[in-house]
């Protein structure tokens, strides 16, 4: 009897984890393929120039390879020590997302804060050489959501140190409408702008974060199940 319980819960297992495995394959793939045709897209932050969404993609796509690969195998095997190494691996995740959430909402106005003061800084860096990728980004952004600058339209005073701003910032665009008058360009702040998006898709956001906490603990009880019925299982033949 409990070897029988034994292989469906290995099957089960198994199957979790090939298709962790075979997502973890898509995210690195998508991250693979944003850097090399969508490079120069980059992060608009001046503090992690590192931090763009082909970086992000990359790392989270190799973990998530790693952890299914492990819990496969160990699922095959019926390897306790791969199996508890899945099962603590995957909690060091769940408990590191938990904590993330619960700061980010406790620190929301100081989050708030330096985040505006990181992407005016990154503001100074728009055109210069070696920062094709922010460039990029910027201009995509405020031609996206119709906005100018972070907090002000004005932003881009202190850049050009002139009544000044890109041309991606125009209501109409064409070369050098930067230098019009400012009834020409978008007034929304971009911050306030793209924060109010990301509100108005809270729903989506939230629940995809349910969906990802509940594979995360249909995994979890996998691990631990199947761990328990391959102690019991040992024991059993002993």
């Amino acid at each position: 009897m409990a070897r029988g319980c034994l292989q469906g819960v290995k099957y089960l297992m198994f199957a979790f984890n090939l298709l962790f495995w075979l997502g973890g394959c898509g995210v690195l793939g998508v991250g693979i393929w944003l850097a090399a045709t969508q490079g120069n897209f980059a992060t608009l932050s001046s503090s992690f120039p590192s931090l763009s969404a082909a970086n992000l993609l990359i790392v989270t796509g190799t973990f998530v390879m790693a952890i299914g690969f492990v819990g496969c195998i160990g699922a095959l095997k019926e390897n306790k020590c791969l199996l508890l190494t899945f099962f603590v691996l995957l909690l060091l995740v769940f408990l590191l997302e938990a904590t993330i959430a619960v700061l980010f909402f406790a620190y929301s106005d100081k989050i708030d804060s330096y985040a505006q003061q990181d992407l005016k800084k990154g503001l100074h860096l728009y055109g210069t050489q070696g920062n094709v990728g922010l460039t990029n980004a910027w201009s995509i952004i405020q031609t996206d959501f119709r906005c100018c600058g972070v907090s002000n339209y004005t932003d881009w005073f202190e850049v050009y140190n002139a009544t000044r701003v890109p041309d991606s910032c125009c209501l109409e665009f064409s070369d050098s409408c930067g230098l019009h008058a400012p009834g020409t360009w978008w007034k929304s702040p971009c911050y306030e702008t793209v924060k109010a998006w990301l509100q108005e898709n809270l729903l989506a956001v939230g629940i995809f974060g349910l969906c990802t906490a509940l594979v995360q603990i249909l995994g979890l009880t996998f691990a631990m199940t199947m761990y328990c019925q391959v102690v019991k299982a040992d024991t059993y033949c002993a």
